[in-house]
């Protein structure tokens, strides 16, 4: 039965999803495996249908969950190509999403730096984990990535021996659920690593991508900063 506040101001439907998703974050239903009919979950939670279907519907915009006609609903499965790639803006010249092979990697921790700390909303002497790592595209370095994750959402991380290069992959492993995501686009001029590791001259004008992912509840899950020199690629995002 679900228990609402007694002065609570949110529409019933968004109680209802935030009581879904709350069960989804706590692994009751699984990636990939089915929640209960819409009748059934209205008779658990003593709301009507309509009222479920309502927070359903909102959960599948936030990409939590997919419906199949005839089939059922189902717990999205964030290790799926089309939901790893949900934060990739690159996109080939044909418009396709590319992510790009990761060639080098290396993992380091500390405490968060000034900037970290604002970046990911943490307290001073935080720890983090910071990835550093370069793609390539055809063969071709054409990004260079600092990635820092919080400890505390994260633990033990650096000691992995095998970390995904996708958030959404890395944040499903944790039950961590994503929503949405910030990116700041400037141009940058490369250093000299950054330089060395793109094959191009020192100071040559690249694209710098700044994002921070949050989780589902608001929290910074990830700061990304990474140097982009395209060819035929471009930054793609879409309006509506």
């Amino acid at each position: 039965m679900l228990k609402t506040a007694p002065f609570s101001t949110r529409p019933l439907y968004l109680q209802v999803r935030d009581l879904l998703v709350g069960r989804i974050a706590a692994g009751e239903w699984r990636p990939g495996g089915t929640l209960p009919n819409e009748v059934d979950l209205a008779r658990d939670l003593g709301v009507s249908p309509g009222t479920v279907r309502r927070a359903l519907e909102q959960m599948e915009e936030e990409r939590l969950i997919h419906r199949r006609q005839g089939r059922g609903t189902f717990v999205a499965d964030h290790t799926s190509e089309e939901l790893a790639i949900r934060y990739t803006n690159v996109r080939n010249s044909s418009g396709v999403r590319i992510a790009g092979q990761v060639a080098r990697a290396s993992t380091g921790r500390g405490p968060a730096s000034d900037l970290e700390q604002k970046r990911l909303r943490l307290r001073p002497n935080a720890g983090v984990t910071r990835i550093h790592r370069v793609r390539l595209y055809d063969d071709t370095a054409f990004m260079v990535e600092e990635v820092s994750l919080p400890d505390s959402l994260f633990p033990g991380l650096a000691d992995q021996k095998e970390i995904p290069h996708r958030i959404t992959l890395l944040a499903q492993q944790h039950g961590i659920l994503l929503g949405r995501a910030e990116e700041q686009v400037r141009i940058a001029l490369a250093d000299e690593q950054t330089a060395h590791e793109l094959s191009v001259a020192r100071k040559t004008p690249l694209l710098q991508l700044d994002r921070v992912v949050y989780s589902l509840d608001g929290r910074p899950v990830e700061w990304r900063l990474a140097k982009c020199n395209f060819g035929d690629e471009v930054y793609w995002t879409e309006m509506t």
